[in-house]
């Protein structure tokens, strides 16, 4: 899994549909997430730490749970199917974790306020993220290229010779 961070909002040009950009550490992959105006609204609140005078449904969510004891350990984006994201809410209420299925628009508002971390399936990142520095990209696949070209079979070769298999000597 990838850890990810929200870089920001973005409008979609052609349908003016929000979408949520999530970056990864290295500032190497984006992956947009296309929601909700009222979704995009409750993240860019939790982006800018601003409070509202009654509480939103994420704030009566994680107030609810921290009446109960419950707390949020971090949110997962898990799946994308037919072009739809799948996220969870790991909890933990004592020693028991449970994961709660979840919007990723929802879990991502519900993460920022939470202060926890929000991770990504390798998969979902390969299937759906945008480069952010082709250079880099383009430097790994080269040094890459220098490895397999240098490479050889030697090189994958044992030194000394296997021990867990039986010899002439064994019978």
């Amino acid at each position: 899994m990838i850890e990810m961070h929200v870089a920001g909002i973005a409008v979609d040009a052609v349908n003016q549909n929000p979408i949520v950009i999530l970056r990864d550490s290295s500032e190497r992959r984006a992956l947009p997430i296309w929601v909700g105006k009222a979704e995009a609204n409750a993240i860019l609140q939790a982006l800018d730490d601003q409070k509202p005078l009654r509480p939103m449904t994420h704030d009566l969510l994680l107030n609810s749970w921290e009446t109960w004891g419950i707390t949020l350990e971090r949110v997962v984006i898990h799946a994308l199917l037919d072009n739809t994201f799948y996220a969870v809410l790991t909890t933990l209420n004592g020693e028991k974790k449970q994961e709660i299925d979840c919007r990723p628009s929802d879990a991502i508002a519900i993460a920022l306020r939470a202060h926890v971390p929000i991770w990504t399936v390798e998969e979902v990142i390969a299937e759906a993220s945008i480069p952010m520095n082709q250079d880099a990209d383009e430097e790994e696949r080269e040094q890459f290229r220098k490895f397999v070209e240098n490479v050889s079979p030697k090189d994958f070769i044992r030194s000394r010779p296997f021990t867990d298999y039986p010899t002439e000597a064994d019978g």
